[in-house]
C-alpha cells in the first residue's frame, strides 16, 4: 500500500496503537481484538529481542486473520532497522527520533516515515524531509495539547500526531483533538495489564471501540 493511502487511513481513523509483547500468542490477541473493534492500524514498537521475531509471526497471520490491519513498526532509530521490519512487511516506519538518514531509506523504500519531535524547528525540518505525518513524542512531557495549538498557529499546514500522554479518558481525547491533531498515538494507558493479559479478547475489543466512537464524536464537534 503507498504511504499517501496510508497516511489517510491513519488521518481517518484518529488512533495509532502502540504496542509489543514478547510472546506471540499475546501479540496476536491483542493485534486481532484492534482489528475486530474495527481498528485497522498498528504500530508494533521495536523493543526486545524478540520484536523482530514476534512482528515476523504477525504478518504471516494478517493475510488469514486480519487481512487489512496496516502493520507498522515503531521505536526505529536507523535505515538498517527500517530496511529489516519493511522485508517482513512493515507498511510504515515510526522512529522517536528525527534522522535523516532514517527519512532517506524510508524515501528510497517507499514507505511511509513518522518521525519524532519535540520543537518547532525539528517539526519544519521533519516537513522538509518529507514527512506528512509528525510525531511528537513525548506530547505530554513538552507542553501537550497548548505545544500543539502553538505550534499550529504559525504551521497550520502539519499534520501532528501525538504520543505519550495520551490516554482514552474523554477529556484528555477532548483536550489532544481540540487542538487540532490528525490523529493520537496510544499505548500503556489503553493497553492496560489486566485487558493485555485477560485470555478473553473481548473486554479489549470493547475498549478499542469505544475510544474509536468517542473520538469520532469530539472530530464531528470540532
Amino acid at each position: 500500500m503507498d504511504p499517501k493511502t496510508i497516511t489517510r487511513i491513519l488521518k481517518n481513523t484518529g488512533m495509532v496503537p502502540v504496542f509489543n509483547h514478547p510472546d506471540p500468542t499475546t501479540a496476536f490477541r491483542v493485534v486481532k481484538a484492534c482489528y475486530d473493534a474495527g481498528l485497522h492500524v498498528f504500530e508494533w514498537t521495536n523493543r526486545g529481542n524478540e520484536a523482530l521475531s514476534v512482528f515476523r509471526q504477525l504478518v504471516k497471520s494478517r493475510g488469514h486473520e486480519f487481512p487489512e490491519m496496516i502493520l507498522g513498526a515503531g521505536s526505529v532509530y536507523d535505515g538498517e532497522t527500517a530496511r529489516e521490519f519493511v522485508s517482513f512487511g512493515a507498511d510504515f516506519i515510526v522512529s522517536p527520533v528525527l534522522d535523516p538518514g532514517l527519512a532517506d531509506t524510508c524515501k528510497q523504500l517507499e514507505v511511509l516515515w513518522i518521525p519524532g519531535t519535540g520543537t518547532l524547528t525539528e517539526i519544519y525540518q521533519a516537513l522538509k524531509w518529507g514527512a506528512d505525518i509528525i510525531k511528537i513524542f513525548p506530547a505530554q512531557s513538552i507542553g501537550g495539547p497548548d505545544f500543539v495549538k502553538a505550534i499550529l498557529g504559525p504551521m497550520p499546514w502539519a499534520q501532528i500526531m501525538p504520543t505519550g500522554g495520551v490516554t482514552p479518558d474523554p477529556d484528555n481525547l477532548k483536550a489532544w483533538f481540540d487542538s487540532g491533531v490528525c490523529s493520537v498515538g496510544m499505548g500503556s494507558k489503553l493497553f492496560t495489564k489486566s485487558l493485555v493479559e485477560n485470555s478473553d479478547p473481548g473486554p479489549l475489543s470493547k475498549k478499542i471501540r469505544q475510544t474509536l466512537q468517542l473520538i469520532e464524536s469530539l472530530r464531528v464537534t470540532n
